[in-house]
């Protein structure tokens, strides 16, 4: 059951950061859920460690939401930037 619940909470965070980078349109279900999840890795590594809060990956809160949110756009302007050779 949980990890159905990390499925949902991942593709909800990859969508929400396809929508603030502006590549909603180039996004699908399934590449909205790895960006999430991908995201909430990137998000544990660099932002947890500052900020003290865990990732979707370790349980769902507030404060986990925002921390996999921030990851999922890091990973999103990464991607962006080599893809255009700009970040939008």
């Amino acid at each position: 059951m949980s990890f159905l619940i990390w499925l949902i909470v991942g593709g909800i965070v990859g969508w929400l950061a396809s929508l603030i980078m502006r590549t909603d349109g180039q996004q699908g279900i399934l590449l909205n859920v790895i960006v999430g999840i991908v995201g909430a890795f990137i998000g544990g590594w660099v932002i947890s460690p500052m900020v003290g809060v865990g990732t979707i990956n370790e349980g769902i809160s507030i404060g986990s939401v925002l921390v996999s949110l921030v990851g999922a756009v890091i990973l999103l302007a990464i991607v962006n930037l080599f893809r255009r050779g700009r970040v939008r």
